[in-house]
């Protein structure tokens, strides 16, 4: 509630809207006049009584009290918006500069600190930091604290060795079995005999690259002797484990047949956009979508096939117990067009030839021409056939291939049948491969990363001879593709091959159909169950 100006006692006002006689009291003083809202009860005892040092010392410096009264109705801090101009007014601005001037006093001062001097560190110090500091994972021996062996500790005449040893060994390119086996720690007798012992089961050089051995060895009686072999396993054949173990002076060789399901992998899908991508999608390996892609442009039917055709192909598949799988040769390419056959090539006889199954066996083999086609896959082009200025050399002069993108390590493969006829480094060209192609056309392939064929090889047409690297005079990693006439260098865009497809014999054309129905009664996934 707003207090009558009749309470106001002693305050007069006028009244006009602005106007307000100054009676010559303080707003505080003036708060401080007005009558409390309930009287005070004189009987209530003070609630903040005085402290009894205060008293001390208004007791022992004479006036203390009359000097305190009158500080308390000196008004030190007057407000700066009432009375400007006024004597009252000036002596609050002079408090205000007053305690202005005592906070810019009390500035603090941003000059730099000077650092302790450096100083040079002596052995203890340095070791003691070491000791306390935090080092990478490789120096961590170096952390914490060392101290010199002294009289106590006793050296020994031997470390002791431990009872046995497990190892895992890998037979590499171009390896023997008993040099695998020495390098593992295997001495050189019991490596022979166990050579000698493995031949009798499987021929040893038949022994593939990278097959793992895991090798467990003794202890020796000697420290100068090699430990001697306890037992010996690895897998010989996709089918067949083989271990040895010792017996006495001697080896046991034990055989173990490893169960192999080969049903052949059928797999079906819509062409759609790409007919690489969909046959991957649908989980065919890539080998074998480059083969069918390849069977189709030799019988002239890549180029007439659209987008809603069915892709049907059956792959040789072996899967052993344990999760190892094989993948074979295409055996079958098919091509559906509204439900109905269009193309049903079947892979026959020793020579591995594709026949058309829906040939009326008339006897008369057919020609096909085809391009050569991209070596390798997902690549893309970056630098066509002739002139161009080398991007390392910095000058024009002639390019005499086709060069394509793909990420390091893609399979680079063979664009047509051929004979390895260099395969090694050659210059500018890093890893290079050369196929002698026949009729005086040979086909090279440079900057790979790795070789995967030898000098006097047979090829085929899609099999991988190596893969894309950026060795020689190369910025990048990519395939240099070269095709030659007589030692001169042509373009490969303008080359066609011309392939003869036998004809369907007619004494073969019943055996033909019946190994077509035999691998179209092949389920879709029929490959993909489990093997026990």
């Amino acid at each position: 509630m707003f207090t009558p100006r009749e309470q106001l006692a002693g305050f007069p006002v006028d009244d006009g809207p602005f106007a307000v006689q100054d009676s010559g009291l303080t707003f505080r003083q003036r708060i401080k006049a007005m009558p409390s809202a309930a009287p005070e009860d004189p009987a209530e005892p003070e609630s903040n009584p005085r402290p009894a040092w205060f008293d001390r010392i208004a007791a022992r410096i004479p006036g203390f009290d009359a000097a305190r009264s009158r500080s308390g109705e000196f008004d030190w801090a007057p407000d700066l918006a009432e009375n400007i101009g006024s004597a009252r007014w000036f002596r609050g601005l002079a408090t205000f500069a007053g305690l202005t001037m005592v906070a810019l006093a009390m500035w603090p001062d941003f000059s730099p600190v000077e650092a302790a001097p450096m100083v040079r560190m002596d052995l203890p110090a340095s070791r003691e930091m070491r000791s306390v500091g935090v080092q990478p994972l490789a120096l961590g021996g170096l952390s914490g604290r060392h101290w010199d062996a002294n009289a106590m500790a006793v050296p020994l005449a031997s470390a002791p060795e431990r009872p046995s040893v497990n190892l895992v060994a890998t037979l590499g390119a171009g390896d023997s079995f008993d040099k695998m086996l020495q390098r593992a720690g295997v001495g050189g007798f019991d490596a022979g005999r166990i050579s000698a012992l493995v031949e009798k089961t499987v021929p040893v050089s038949s022994l593939r690259p990278g097959t793992r051995f895991s090798i467990t060895l003794g202890s020796r009686a000697d420290p100068a002797t090699p430990r001697p072999l306890e037992a010996l396993s690895f897998r010989a054949r996709f089918d067949l484990d083989l271990s040895l173990t010792r017996q006495g002076e001697g080896f046991a060789l034990a055989r173990k047949t490893i169960p192999v399901d080969a049903t052949p992998l059928r797999i079906r899908g819509i062409v759609g956009s790409s007919l690489f991508r969909s046959a991957r999608a649908a989980g065919a390996p890539a080998s074998a979508v480059q083969e069918y892609l390849q069977t189709l442009d030799q019988h002239g039917q890549l180029d007439e096939m659209a987008p809603s055709d069915e892709f049907d192909m059956v792959i040789g598949y072996k899967r052993a117990a344990g999760g190892a799988v094989q993948v074979g040769d295409l055996l079958y390419a098919g091509l559906e067009r509204d439900g109905k056959p269009r193309t049903e090539l079947v892979r026959f006889g020793a020579a591995g030839n594709f026949y058309d199954a829906l040939d009326d066996g008339n006897g008369a083999g057919t020609a096909q021409s085809y391009s050569l086609g991209m070596p390798v896959a997902n690549g893309h082009e970056t630098s066509p056939f002739g002139m161009r200025r080398h991007p390392i050399l910095g000058y024009v002069r002639m390019h005499d291939g086709i060069d394509y993108g793909a990420p390091m390590g893609s399979p680079i493969y063979a664009v047509a049948d051929g004979v390895v006829s260099f395969a090694g480094r050659r210059g500018g060209y890093g890893n290079f491969v050369k196929l002698d192609n026949g009729g005086g056309i040979a086909t090279g392939y440079g900057h790979m990363s790795r070789i995967a064929v030898s000098g006097g090889q047979p090829v085929r047409r899609g099999q991988v001879i190596g893969y894309v690297g950026s060795t020689g005079l190369s910025t990048g990693p990519h395939l240099h593709f070269e095709v030659r006439r007589n030692g001169r260098p042509i373009d490969p865009a303008s080359v066609n091959f011309v392939v003869s497809q036998p004809a369907v014999p007619d004494a073969k054309l019943p055996e033909i159909r019946s190994r077509l129905k035999e691998l179209l009664a092949v389920q879709p996934g029929a490959a993909l169950t489990a093997v026990n």
